[in-house]
């Protein structure tokens, strides 16, 4: 049944994609939508932007074994670069009518620095994009009991979602961001909800963590430890700002207004919402105390096991 639901949920997610792609005429609907995305599209888009498989496994298993402190740089420093795009760089970035990010270093410098700085942003990309397909090729793996192997997992979930994209552009991905948002939404908050009651309720869940040290923030030692901290968050807070993803989602705004509260709001969307699955896990640590075990193993995919 479970699988069933998986199968209806991708079958839905590619329908939605290729019935967006009616919406594309030219190179601006393919790449930023027109310009005419509304607050809660624009939102849903900026949000399951950093909202994916990475966040609901990765994120949440990180803080099961290292506590607060663990997940500095994600959500941490991703919503706080969102929110920096907000208020200082939505404006700036719609007012240049723009496509890619690309586009404005050819403008502001020359050819030659689009082209460096385009082929710098893509590599950039690749650990992300790895971490996000193979948590997604986890999921497959784990949902099947191991029917559908680790590696064709990944293949399966890199080629739907570039299915999609490649078809419809940023009207497919609006949409489908839209469609998932809301279906991510529901479903996490009814898995928390059910798996904290049988924790014992949220209370005891929050203050098992605070009592096990999760809540502990900054971090204990010297010179390395607090520089590996602001590396971190520097990483994504301050790193991520010039990415293609950021901007495409600020200029497919209907305006300027709305490209600045639709980051803003899908900044502090994502932070308030990344807990969830955080909370998820750790309430499945009273639950099961023997899932503990996956948290001293080296391979970060047993880690994500734990959900």
């Amino acid at each position: 049944m479970l699988i069933a639901f998986v199968v209806l949920y991708l079958v839905v997610t590619i329908a939605i994609g290729l019935w967006a792609a009616k919406r594309v005429h030219d190179s601006k609907d393919y790449v930023v939508a027109g310009r005419s995305l509304p607050l809660y599209m624009n939102t849903a888009t900026v949000f399951a932007t950093w909202f994916g498989a990475e966040t609901v496994l990765s994120v949440s298993a990180e803080y099961a074994k290292n506590g607060l402190g663990g997940v500095i740089a994600d959500p941490f420093g991703s919503s706080f670069c969102l929110v920096i795009v907000a208020l200082f760089f939505a404006r700036a970035f719609y007012r240049m009518d723009l496509l890619t990010i690309g586009d404005f270093y050819r403008k502001r410098y020359n050819r030659p620095i689009e082209i460096v700085t385009s082929v710098v942003i893509t590599f950039s990309y690749l650990g992300w994009t790895s971490a996000q397909m193979t948590a997604l090729g986890l999921a497959f793996s784990t949902l099947s009991n191991g029917a559908i192997p680790l590696p064709l997992g990944i293949v399966l979930g890199a080629a739907v979602v570039l299915g999609y994209t490649v078809w419809g552009g940023m009207w497919s991905v609006a949409l489908t961001d839209l469609f998932q948002s809301v279906m991510i939404i529901i479903g996490v908050t009814l898995v928390a909800w059910v798996v904290g009651d049988m924790a014992g309720g949220a209370g005891k869940v929050i203050a098992a963590a605070a009592e096990a040290g999760k809540f502990d923030f900054w971090p204990k030692g010297g010179a390395k430890e607090w520089l590996a901290f602001g590396t971190a968050w520097l990483t994504l807070a301050i790193g991520s700002v010039p990415q293609q993803d950021i901007f495409q989602r600020v200029t497919s705004a209907k305006d300027e207004k709305t490209a600045v509260r639709g980051t803003l709001l899908g900044g502090v969307v994502y932070f308030s919402f990344a807990f969830v699955p955080i909370f998820i896990v750790y309430a499945g640590l009273l639950i099961a105390p023997s899932l503990a075990s996956y948290l001293s193993a080296e391979d970060a995919r047993e880690m994500q096991k734990l959900l």
